[in-house]
């Protein structure tokens, strides 16, 4: 099992939430030294200096199907910002309505990850970009192609000459994957939880407060820790008992397919937790649909638990206070298609 973040953690079962603001406060004291508010601002990310041009370029980019091979998926297709940056399925469909392999994470917040993917393969928001662009189950392109689509469009080479001012020739797919980053990186969503880190006690409910002290309490918070509580380690699923084949699929090693060290069999990346209310289906293999269930197989196969109907209730009430406010998202009109644009390829019924 791992330890918990900071000694401090182990006083917290003494803590009282009905003695007030002072119990708030301890609490309070606590839980900043294992989480982190969410910034006001958009984050900076290594290597690519974000602008306005760059954001708006990088939202066209997301949410144009044209960059798949068919036509018909674009990177909202598996992380819709209306269904809180997933796709509320089990695993996503791609080209030719293939069922993807894993369910996909929220693109919210995603920036704040230490690593992209279930299993941590991409180490930034740019690099996750260019996988499903060329995976087969998923968008089944080539950066070729993406090239020739995007450099067919006059609107799409001014935009890119406007996000990279800098380079000749700025239409690459490093840059393509760049203006998604720059993009992704504004979806933030501040949320209760942020508000009562910050100082404001009436930001959270009673009930709420004891999630966040069970959630503590009992462990929780060494994995699902920091900004985004969560995606920033990677652990067993099953740590004290592994879950069965249904929850834990046999065929599925984890971040041992990036490694292949035996030792990261069955490891992922801790699932970051902010939004989790709205992103069911839970875990990897996307079958758990009930977020107390999901809380309840955790606490037993990661802690060794066995959490009552009333702390489990506590708990979920917590990371329901996860639950940000969504950036305006207004949808982009795409630049129109030419003679030389490529036209869809591939199997798409």
């Amino acid at each position: 099992m791992p330890s918990l973040r900071h000694s401090a953690v182990l006083a917290v079962s003494a803590i009282a939430i009905a003695n007030g603001a002072s119990a708030s406060s301890e609490l309070r004291e606590i839980a900043l030294d294992l989480f982190s508010p969410l910034p006001s601002t958009t984050p900076a990310v290594n290597n690519n200096p974000i602008t306005p041009e760059k954001i708006d370029l990088g939202k066209a980019l997301f949410f144009d199907p044209r960059m798949s091979a068919s036509g018909v998926f674009s990177c909202n297709s598996c992380h819709n910002l209306a269904t809180g940056g997933d796709d509320n399925m089990p695993t996503s469909i791609g080209h030719g309505w293939q069922k993807g392999p894993r369910n996909s994470p929220t693109v919210l917040n995603s920036v704040f990850n230490d690593a992209q993917f279930w299993d941590g393969r991409a180490p930034d928001l740019a690099a996750q970009a260019k996988g499903p662009v060329q995976a087969g189950v998923e968008m089944a392109n080539t950066p070729d192609n993406v090239i020739a689509t995007l450099n067919s469009m006059p609107q799409y080479v001014e935009w890119f000459q406007d996000s990279f001012p800098e380079e000749e020739d700025p239409v690459t797919f490093d840059n393509f994957a760049k203006a998604i980053e720059a993009y992704e990186a504004t979806l933030i969503t501040p949320a209760p939880f942020d508000a009562w880190l910050n100082g404001n006690d009436a930001a959270l409910s009673d009930v709420e407060l004891a999630g966040l002290e069970l959630f503590i309490d009992a462990g929780c918070a060494s994995c699902h820790g920091g900004i985004n509580l969560g995606g920033e380690g990677y652990y067993p699923f099953g740590l004290v008992e592994k879950p069965g084949a249904d929850v834990l699929p046999a065929g599925d090693k984890g971040r041992f397919a990036v490694t292949e060290t035996v030792d990261d069999e069955y490891v992922f990346r801790a699932a970051p937790l902010r939004n989790i209310a709205v992103t069911a289906p839970y875990f990897h293999s996307g079958v758990v649909w009930d977020l107390e269930t999901a809380v309840a197989i955790m606490a037993e196969s990661q802690l060794g638990a066995d959490l009552g109907d009333e702390d489990i209730t506590a708990i979920t009430a917590f990371l329901g206070s996860l639950t940000g406010e969504m950036p305006e998202v207004v949808y982009p009109i795409l630049p129109a298609e030419t003679a030389a644009t490529p036209r869809p390829t591939g199997e798409v019924n």
